[in-house]
């Protein structure tokens, strides 16, 4: 009983500090799949943690609606890539679990990389803003790559946020804020399409993602406090040093069962 009690405490602490996470810079699944991965299988741990985070991340896209209205437009075109890639994504999860398993070092390494480049890849999109709206070719082009980063998404989802930022950054979409909303706004519709797959296909430990989820969303609203005092640089650079730290340890631990 005493075990089950630290567990489910584990579980939730890590779930409320993805939460804080994901309001100030984003990596909370760094935290919460690592912590699963202790009581569960991998698949079922990105399953599970990809249901405890999504009512956070529909928390937030609600916070940007305003933001979201106002490139209307733009955000329909892109539902469908997203609800589908993120399907995609999670079916190749369900339909292939040895492998997911055997390449979890390597997805939370592009994670942690994708977290290092973002600010570069902030600041470029604030030096190099276009004049003048992509044409049809290049409009097309973004959609089919924000399919792709819907699959990735769907498959294991840390890291998807500053893939879309240079996306819809080259697209022109609007300030920083405004594409932090499409953004927190496709990352919801991504999730929420690979949940559907991941409850299909049994992915899901239902005696911890409903605590998680409760544990997130508290996360969630304290760090929409709190982000204002609190450098999202500091939390962007511990993502960084937790996902090189875990990547490292799933390599070690590969090789050594191998």
């Amino acid at each position: 009983m005493t075990e089950a009690v630290g567990t489910y405490l584990f579980l939730c602490g890590s779930a409320f500090v993805a939460g804080v996470m994901n309001s100030v810079a984003g990596g909370g699944t760094l935290l919460t799949f690592p912590a699963l991965t202790g009581v569960v299988t991998p698949a079922v741990a990105n399953g599970t943690s990809t249901v405890a985070l999504l009512p956070g991340s529909f928390a937030g896209a609600l916070g940007y609606r305003q933001e979201v209205a106002a490139c209307r437009k733009f955000v329909l075109r892109m539902v469908l890539p997203s609800l589908v890639g993120g399907y995609v994504g999670a079916q190749l999860v369900s339909a292939d679990k040895d492998a997911f398993a055997r390449l979890v070092p390597w997805l939370i390494l592009t994670a942690a990389v994708l977290f290092l480049v973002q600010q570069p890849v902030v600041r470029w999109m604030r030096r190099h803003r276009p004049d003048r709206e992509p044409g049809p070719l290049t409009q097309l082009g973004l959609v089919g790559f924000q399919f792709l980063v819907a699959v990735y998404g769907g498959y294991f989802g840390a890291g998807i946020g500053i893939l879309m930022l240079a996306a819809l950054g080259f697209l022109g979409v609007g300030d920083i804020h405004r594409m932090n909303a499409v953004k927190t706004l496709l990352a919801a519709v991504i999730n929420g399409a690979a949940v559907v797959e991941f409850v299909r296909a049994g992915l899901v430990d239902w005696r911890y993602a409903p605590a998680m989820a409760a544990a997130s969303i508290a996360g969630g609203y304290v760090g929409a406090r709190v982000a204002r005092r609190l450098p999202p640089g500091v939390v962007r650079w511990a993502a960084i040093g937790i996902g090189f730290g875990l990547a490292a340890y799933y390599f070690v631990r590969q090789s050594g069962a191998g």
